[in-house]
C-alpha cells in the first residue's frame, strides 16, 4: 500500500506515461486492473478500443505495487475496469492519485458473491471464543484488532462461467455509455463472445463428468477457485487463503496434510503467480505428484498455454482431468 508520501510522487510523475499517442483509431481508452478483465474488454471492444493492463500476465493483483505509469494510463482513461470484491488492494489511492475523471466500472456488479472460506473460518472461531471467554473479552478485542482482513467475499468470481458473463455484460454496458456511437458493435461483440462461454460452458461439465467422484478433490496454492467448485463438483483445498498475501503457518500445513489424507486428495497443482515452495511440501510430505500449473488469478504470456480467458479454463480442465485420470 501507498503512504502519504508515495501518493504525493504519484501525482507528480502522471505525465511520464499512459496511453500511446491520439492518433490511435481508438474511440475509447480502457484501463484494465488485471489480465483476464483486459481480455473480455478486448472481446466486447475489438478495434474501437485501446487497452492498458496494470496487471499483465502472470502478475499477481493481490501483492502487486502500481508504478507512476499506472497513474499516467488512469489519468487518460475513459473507463477502468476494476474486478471488486477487494480484490484489487491497491485500486482506491492508484485512482486517488491519478485524479482520472474515467468512469471506475465493477465488472463484478450483478454477481451473486460467495462468503470467502477464511471469513466463514474466523466468523465460527469467534463465536466459539466469545461462547468460552466471555470474561476475556476485552483481550479478544485487542487481538482481533491485529488480524488481516481479506475481505468477507471471495473475489474470484471468474472462476464461474456464468459470471463471466456477467463481467461481459458489465463491460459492454459502460462501454456503450462512454461510447454511444459504438454501442451496436459492443452489443454484438458481447452477445457473439457471450456464446462462446456458453460452447466452453458445455465443453467444461463433459470434461468434469468423465471424473469420479469419488477423485474430484485437488489441492491448490491458495483459495482462488471456490466458484470454481460451486459451479463444477471439484472440491479445492487451499494451504492459503483467498490473498496470496496470507503466509500458511506450520500448524496450517500440518492441518492440510491431514485433510489431504483423510479426503484422498487425487492431484495437486501449482499456480502460475505463487511460489512452488509450499505446494511442493506438500507433494513430498503426501506422496501426490505435482499434476501441473493452474492458471488462476492471471493469464499466461502470448505464447503460452492460457493467454485468453477461454484458452485458460480449457488448459485448466484438461490439466486437472489428465492429473487425475492419469492420462
Amino acid at each position: 500500500m501507498f503512504k502519504t508520501l508515495r501518493l504525493a510522487t504519484f501525482a507528480s510523475l502522471i505525465t511520464l506515461g499512459g496511453f500511446a499517442s491520439s492518433a490511435s483509431a481508438a474511440e475509447l481508452k480502457i484501463v484494465a486492473s488485471f489480465s483476464i478483465i483486459s481480455d473480455f474488454a478486448r472481446n466486447v471492444g475489438g478495434d474501437r478500443v485501446e487497452i492498458a493492463t496494470l496487471v499483465g500476465p502472470d502478475g499477481d493483483a493481490h501483492v502487486y505495487e502500481p508504478r507512476p505509469a499506472d497513474a499516467a494510463a488512469l489519468e487518460g482513461a475513459d473507463v477502468v475496469l476494476v474486478n471488486g470484491l477487494e480484490f484489487e488492494g491497491f485500486m482506491s489511492r492508484l485512482i486517488e492519485a491519478s485524479g482520472t475523471k474515467a468512469s471506475v466500472v465493477e465488472v463484478t456488479k450483478g454477481i451473486e458473491p460467495r462468503k470467502s472460506a477464511e471469513e466463514e473460518h474466523d466468523h465460527e472461531a469467534e463465536e466459539t471464543a466469545e461462547a468460552g471467554h466471555d470474561h476475556e473479552k476485552e483481550g479478544h478485542d485487542h487481538g482481533h484488532e491485529g488480524h488481516h482482513h481479506h475481505g468477507e467475499f471471495d473475489p474470484h468470481a471468474w472462476q464461474s462461467i456464468h459470471n463471466a458473463e456477467v463481467y461481459v455484460k458489465n463491460i459492454a454496458d459502460s462501454f456503450c455509455e462512454a461510447d454511444k456511437a459504438g454501442c451496436a458493435t459492443y452489443t454484438a461483440n458481447a452477445e457473439a463472445y457471450v456464446g462462446k462461454l456458453g460452447e466452453l460452458e458445455t465443453e467444461v461439465k463433459a470434461a468434469i463428468e468423465t471424473i469420479p467422484a469419488d477423485r474430484r478433490t485437488v489441492i491448490t496454492s491458495h483459495d482462488a477457485f471456490g466458484y470454481f467448485e460451486h459451479e463444477y463438483g471439484l472440491k479445492f483445498i487451499a494451504p492459503a487463503g483467498i490473498s496470496t498475501e496470507a503466509e500458511a503457518s506450520a500448524a496450517d500445513v500440518a492441518k492440510l496434510i491431514d485433510q489431504v489424507k483423510h479426503d484422498n486428495a487425487s492431484a495437486i497443482f501449482l499456480e502460475n503467480i505463487t511460489s512452488p515452495r509450499l505446494i511442493e511440501q506438500i507433494s513430498t510430505e503426501t506422496g501426490i505428484k505435482i499434476g501441473g500449473i493452474l492458471y488462476s488469478d492471471a493469464l499466461s504470456k502470448s505464447d503460452g498455454p492460457a493467454s485468453t480467458y477461454i484458452d485458460m479454463f480449457r488448459y485448466n480442465v484438461n490439466t486437472m482431468k489428465a492429473a487425475i485420470l492419469g492420462s
